[in-house]
């Protein structure tokens, strides 16, 4: 089942919560609002949630993407629960670099390896 959001596509797996950013570019603030409020009601609606970002579609994004980021992996893990990043472009990974969040989230090449990747799985 896939449901949609301003901005996002949702996709509930049997082990992940699948959220695919839709634009290529993420650059205003109120879209940034809008996508923020959109997956934490997506996390509100778990008590405890395995969550995989999908930035394929993403080639351009504003350093409060960053922030925004950090503001749903605190939410995440403050249910105990996961969070994969997956699909970054080369060009944004380089921001994850330079910022150092590279450490802080753990990213994959793509869908699969990010959901191989989660507790559980085998």
């Amino acid at each position: 089942m896939a449901s949609t959001k301003p901005g996002i596509s949702v996709q509930y797996g049997e082990n992940a919560t699948i959220v695919t950013f839709l634009n290529e570019k993420i650059l205003e603030e109120k879209d940034i609002k809008a996508l923020q409020d959109s997956v934490m009601s997506v996390i509100e609606q778990s008590e405890q949630i395995n969550m995989i970002l999908d930035f394929g579609n993403v080639k351009f994004l504003s350093s409060a993407v960053l922030g925004m980021l950090l503001r749903i992996s605190k939410k995440i893990y403050e249910r105990d629960s996961q969070l994969r990043l997956c699909n970054i472009n080369p060009k944004i990974y380089e921001i994850f670099k330079i910022t150092r969040l590279n450490k802080i989230f753990e990213i994959y090449s793509d869908l699969q390896s990010a959901m191989e990747a989660l507790p559980g799985q085998n």
